[in-house]
């Protein structure tokens, strides 16, 4: 699988969990008691944002580890070009 697919996946199944979460908790306020949600649903809900935050999360962190990762090699690498540079 290419990383620009498996990426779609992933933001495709977490915008998915998000509306879904959301729209099961807008049915929940209107079926019966009217006005209640019952702790199940909410209880679904806060799983379908944990799993939304987890995606979103987990792919921002590693794409800020790996650019301060390859700006200190690049760095490293420029030091190293400079020290031995021959005339």
């Amino acid at each position: 699988m290419k990383k620009e697919t498996r990426e779609s996946v992933q933001v495709a199944t977490a915008v998915a969990m998000l509306a879904g979460g959301f729209a099961l908790s807008v049915a929940g306020f209107f079926t019966p008691p009217v006005g209640q949600i019952h702790e199940s649903v909410l209880g679904l809900f806060a799983e379908c944002l944990v799993y939304a935050g987890s995606i979103f999360g987990v792919t921002i962190y590693i794409q800020s580890k790996y650019s301060e990762i390859r700006n200190y090699v690049e760095k490293k690498m420029e030091e190293y070009n400079n020290k031995h540079v021959r005339i």
